[in-house]
């Protein structure tokens, strides 16, 4: 098509069948799922086993900071994966491009998994494990953005903020799966065994759980408004270009909203893991044990979100989270500072909480940000350069410990300053849909 139409599609009548909307976002929930239980063994890995298997080092706070850049790395690839599978997406149709990315996700964490450590390989090891988080990390750019734009192209307009939210559920599930089998190996395994070679099994169960994955997937129907435009013949020639040229405000308000939900979700858990084993002495098994409470009460939000967002739109939702964000960031911080552990899992529990809430209809406000024809590209762009800014974040929170004595006030200075981007985000989603009118924001 022409770069000069921006008008969104509206889909053929009678193609939003209940039915295959829940197929799809179900395929979708299972894909993102994998997705985020692959991403997170590594950010959990990366606080309590990369820092001493990859990355030696006589100084505890420089082999964290060299394992915390590593998992930077693949935050760092997942722009560049946004804009090759966006623009894929928005060429060929998003099923054949979410089956790619699922593969090179499953077999990049499989390949870590098996790789030698520094023990054996020397300095060989902590580079291929950069080239396969690299390799993870791009095709992780192109699978968030795919599945929720598929799931809401599928679903009816009338409840499509509910669900778009059931691919965020990937995220709480993944988190579950990722620590609860860290967690289980730290306890079932002496701490030799575990550092030996038990850290390896959760990563080697990707790949039950790939093959798993793409036969569902197989089963995904190509959304109708990516039919329509090739019925039309009006699919993007160039859509990234319109994208940057036409729709870069949309950009940066959706990634201002994405930024919540990664950023604020790493700072409260993958920095707080860290924190807590190498300041407050805290067990790892117990921090990790945390963070699946965490998670398994962020499902229930999502999908409290989703239908909050239905109801009331999902900027509104976007708006209280980020406004319960700012207010709960220092006390959130403060309770993590007791030492406490059950004093510690409620903090965690409440702050994962509310960073929820936005991510829980982020979906539904990204995909209504961009027209048919550049979706895809716009929401992987979006969340992915949220992304890159997240996964900075514990490595930023743990650089500015050496500054502070070790405080964590400046960790709960950056999530309030999350909340607030998010909230400007919220604000000014409603002005910049492009949506059918049935659809809240």
């Amino acid at each position: 098509m022409s770069d000069t139409a921006a008008v969104p599609i509206t889909e053929p009548p009678g193609t939003m069948d209940r039915a295959v909307a829940r197929r799809v976002a179900v395929a979708a929930f299972v894909g993102t799922a994998m997705e985020w239980y692959d991403f997170f063994l590594f950010t959990t890995a990366a606080a309590v086993v990369f820092n001493v298997q990859y990355f030696v080092s006589g100084n505890a706070l420089a082999a964290t900071l060299a394992s915390f850049a590593t998992l930077a790395v693949g935050f760092v690839a997942r722009p560049l994966g946004g804009l090759l599978f966006g623009r894929l997406g928005d060429r060929v149709g998003r099923k054949q491009v979410l089956m790619t990315t699922i593969v090179g996700i499953g077999a990049a964490t499989v390949l870590i998994g098996l790789l030698p450590t520094y023990a054996s390989l020397g300095v060989a090891a902590p580079v291929m494990l950069i080239v396969l988080r690299i390799l993870q990390g791009l095709c992780v750019g192109g699978e968030w953005g795919g599945a929720v734009t598929i799931a809401a192209e599928n679903a009816p307009a009338s409840s499509r903020a509910v669900y778009a939210s059931i691919p965020q559920l990937g995220s709480p599930v993944g988190t579950i799966l990722s620590s609860g089998a860290f967690f289980l190996c730290s306890v079932l395994l002496s701490p030799d065994n575990f550092d030996s070679w038990g850290w390896r099994v959760p990563f080697l169960l990707a790949l039950p759980m790939l093959a798993v994955s793409v036969a569902i997937r197989r089963q995904l129907e190509e959304s109708p408004a990516f039919k329509a435009l090739q019925a039309e013949e009006t699919v993007a020639e160039t859509p990234l270009r319109q994208l940057f040229r036409r729709d870069w405000r949309q950009l940066l308000i959706g990634s201002s909203i994405m930024l919540i939900g990664a950023g604020g979700f790493y700072l409260v858990t993958t920095f707080v893991i860290s924190y807590g084993q190498r300041v407050l002495g805290l067990s790892s098994s117990m921090l990790l044990l945390a963070t699946v409470i965490a998670a398994a009460v962020e499902i229930p939000v999502i999908v409290s979100g989703g239908r909050l967002g239905q109801r009331y739109g999902s900027s509104r939702v976007v708006i209280g989270g980020a406004l319960a964000t700012i207010a709960l960031a220092f006390p959130v911080f403060w309770a993590i500072g007791t030492a406490s552990p059950v004093v510690v899992v409620a903090a965690m529990t409440v702050g994962v909480a509310a960073v929820s809430y936005p991510y829980a209809v982020s979906g539904a406000v990204l995909t209504s940000l961009f027209p048919a024809q550049v979706r895809y590209s716009g929401v992987a762009v979006s969340a992915n350069f949220a992304g890159l800014l997240s996964g900075c974040v514990p490595l930023v929170a743990t650089a500015a410990l050496t500054f502070t004595g070790d405080t964590l006030w400046p960790s709960a200075g950056i999530l309030t300053l999350i909340g607030f981007i998010a909230l400007a985000g919220g604000l000014l989603a409603p002005r910049y849909s492009v949506t059918e009118a049935g659809l809240k924001h």
